[in-house]
């Protein structure tokens, strides 16, 4: 089995905490005064204090520009409804609203995007069959 690990920077370990841990549900790992682990869904992020990278709606999938860069994990679809539905409940801000694409297509998926408190955008993919998740 692999690990996939990421490291970025986050403006406030507080609210990175209350939204990774918190919301998300994300187990946290090891930390210091200036960073901390999670483990986002299976995999692991370390947020450090720094300067959040700048983003821009460049990416085009689809009907949708997405923010570029971000991060993300897929998800079985069950899981996937499940958090959508704790986000709205919670109120997040979508910047892709849960959504289906490439309906009836090789590769269909849930997908939404939204940021966490420092801006940082992530992507959440949710498939009925993973092993549509590289289809073509």
């Amino acid at each position: 089995m692999s690990y996939f690990h990421l490291a970025y920077h986050v403006d406030d370990l507080d609210q990175a905490r209350a939204f990774y841990g918190g919301l998300l549900g994300c187990e946290e790992g090891r930390s210091t005064d200036t960073w901390v682990d999670f483990n986002f869904f299976g995999h692991q992020i370390s947020l450090h204090l720094g300067p959040v990278f700048a983003t821009a709606n460049t990416g085009k999938v689809g009907d949708h520009m997405v923010p570029m860069p971000h991060l993300g994990v897929i998800l079985q679809a069950d899981v996937w409804h499940a958090l959508a539905e704790k986000l709205t409940a919670a109120d997040v801000e979508f910047t892709i609203a849960p959504t289906t694409r490439f309906k009836g297509e090789p590769g269909e998926q849930h997908t939404m995007f939204f940021h966490d408190p420092a801006g940082n955008p992530i992507e959440i993919k949710g498939f009925a069959d993973m092993a549509g998740v590289f289809a073509t």
